[in-house]
C-alpha cells in the first residue's frame, strides 16, 4: 500500500519546485506552487506554477510553447519541496537559455 504524500505549503500557500531535465539531470529552474497549481500539474502531467510577482497561476509554455511534460514527481523529507523531473519542449528560461541557472557567481 502507497501512502500519497501532500506537501506542507508555507505560510504564504506555496510550496519550492525544482524542475529537473529527466534526459540530461540538468536544473532547469525552480518555481513555486500553490494547491491548485500542485493538482492541475497531477491531473494534467504538464507543470503549473503561482506567480508571486504577478500573484496569479500558470501554466508553463502557455505563451512560448516550452510544455514541460512530468516524468515523475518526489517530495522531499520535510514534505516542503518538489523535484519534479521533465521531458521539456523547450528552454525553460524566460531569457531563452535552458536553464534559468546559466549565470555563474563564481569560477
Amino acid at each position: 500500500m502507497t501512502t500519497k504524500l501532500e506537501p506542507n505549503y508555507d505560510q504564504a500557500g506555496l510550496v519550492a519546485a525544482i524542475i529537473q531535465d529527466v534526459a540530461t539531470n540538468q536544473v532547469l529552474m525552480l518555481a513555486y506552487m500553490n494547491e491548485e497549481a500542485y493538482r492541475l500539474t497531477l491531473e494534467r502531467g504538464e507543470t503549473y506554477f503561482w506567480s508571486r510577482s504577478r500573484g496569479k497561476l500558470w501554466h508553463k509554455g502557455e505563451t512560448s510553447g516550452n510544455i514541460q511534460y512530468i516524468v515523475d514527481i518526489s517530495i522531499d523529507c520535510d514534505l516542503d519541496a518538489l523535484l519534479i523531473r521533465v521531458n521539456p519542449a523547450g528552454p525553460a528560461c524566460h531569457t531563452g537559455n535552458i536553464t534559468c541557472f546559466y549565470r555563474s557567481i563564481s569560477n
